[in-house]
């Protein structure tokens, strides 16, 4: 008998092994296990769902449309091309990219002077695919703004629209070129309007912020109102350590623009305008130790001889006092408006200059003892009124 147990253990292997290999797939079925790839369906045609037909825009999304198909074609490319040296004095080519768009029918393109600067030579490219030589009509480093120009057939113009009355959450929209990638519109708001430092270092007056992702490449390029006009030009991010959007970027009010441009595209520089003055910044502790008619504004010390103020008829110091130990001039008139913005300080007085040139005629309005009168001033030169205020 126990001779025969090994042989019965293998005829029950045996049988076992038989009975699970033939009887695998009816396992798997009632198990609900998937058998072999041939369980895998492959229908004659395939059953999906569609949309009815293509859904239509909302109000917002055809704004977005219709804003960028109407600016598209003025916002151009700036490739500029500088030389530097390597180790051995060669001369190294190196690129850089920035944007611009068309402000005339004579294919004057407004962008970044940063974008432009020390070029040898600025490549334009067009929303339609072609190319063209530029050439640098005028720049203002201070403002960071620059003038180039194309010769083409036929361009489309931006309208300029009006930066004075701008407000903290308005829509805008910025269209660019960021990291070369042409044609990109971005959408946010006015996070503030404030004074920043431009690359240059100099301030920019009413700075622009936004949330609108502004990248490398957009530098140059329009800041747009709903309605699709110029209010900004972009020009500054602020990056969190690497050179891409951290959703705080900054343009130049295109009414800074607006009043230099006449003087770029004729001269190729700005005429700075100035008052001819010097001056001293007058709050309400001296204004009333000294017995002025108003709390604030700026007391003429002196007019520069032959220079807008002069020309004008208003009048500077004519006693010597001392704040502290610092002598200044008394009598002259206090400043308190320049062309109808309330004057405080130097930093006004610049920010009102900003939107004018040299020649433009502006009301002043000052308090000559208790009396307070209006002027209509000239604007002088900087450069040849000694870049006084």
């Amino acid at each position: 008998m126990r001779s025969l147990r090994p042989l019965l253990v293998a005829i029950l292997l045996v049988v076992s092994f038989f009975y699970f290999t033939t009887h695998d797939s009816a396992l798997r079925r009632s198990l609900r296990l998937p058998s072999s790839p041939d369980w895998i369906a492959r229908p004659s045609k395939v059953e999906i769902t569609e949309a009815a037909e293509p859904p239509g825009l909302d109000a917002e999304e055809r704004n977005n449309v219709e804003v960028y198909r109407k600016v598209l074609p003025s916002v151009v490319n700036i490739t500029s091309t500088a030389v530097a040296f390597d180790f051995f004095y060669g001369p190294v080519p190196q690129q850089g990219q920035g944007s611009g768009f068309v402000f005339d029918r004579e294919g004057h393109i407004l962008t970044n002077n940063h974008v432009i600067a020390g070029a040898r030579q600025v490549e334009v490219s067009t929303s339609d695919k072609k190319k063209y030589k530029a050439r640098v009509i005028g720049a203002d480093p201070i403002r960071d703004l620059a003038v180039i120009q194309i010769s083409a057939e036929k361009v489309t113009p931006v309208v300029l629209g009006d930066s004075k009355s701008l407000m903290v959450g308005q829509k805008v929209y910025a269209i660019g070129n960021p990291f070369g990638l042409s044609g990109t519109m971005t959408r946010g708001i006015i996070s503030s309007i404030r004074s920043v430092n431009g690359p240059e270092g100099s301030a920019i007056d009413e700075a622009i912020q936004t949330d609108a992702a502004i990248n490398p490449g957009n530098s140059g390029g329009p800041l747009l109102n709903s309605r699709g006009e110029v209010i900004g030009i972009n020009t500054l991010i602020l990056t969190g350590g690497a050179e891409q959007s951290a959703g705080v970027g900054f343009a130049i009010p295109i009414n800074a623009a607006k009043a230099v441009l006449n003087d770029l595209v004729t001269t190729g520089r700005v005429r700075r305008p100035v008052l001819g003055i010097q001056s001293l910044p007058i709050g309400p502790e001296l204004a009333q130790e000294l017995g002025l008619a108003a709390d604030n504004g700026l007391l003429i010390q002196r007019v520069i001889p032959g220079g807008a103020a002069d020309r004008a008829g208003l009048k500077g110091g004519t006693e010597r006092a001392y704040l502290g130990n610092i002598p200044i001039m008394v009598g002259g008139d206090l400043i308190v408006a320049i062309g109808g913005e309330d004057i405080n300080d130097t930093g006004d007085v610049a920010r009102v200059m900003n939107n004018h040139r040299a020649g433009d005629t502006v009301k002043v309005t000052v308090y000559r003892g208790k009396r307070r009168m209006e002027f209509n001033v000239v604007l002088g030169e900087a450069e040849s009124e000694g870049r006084r205020t």
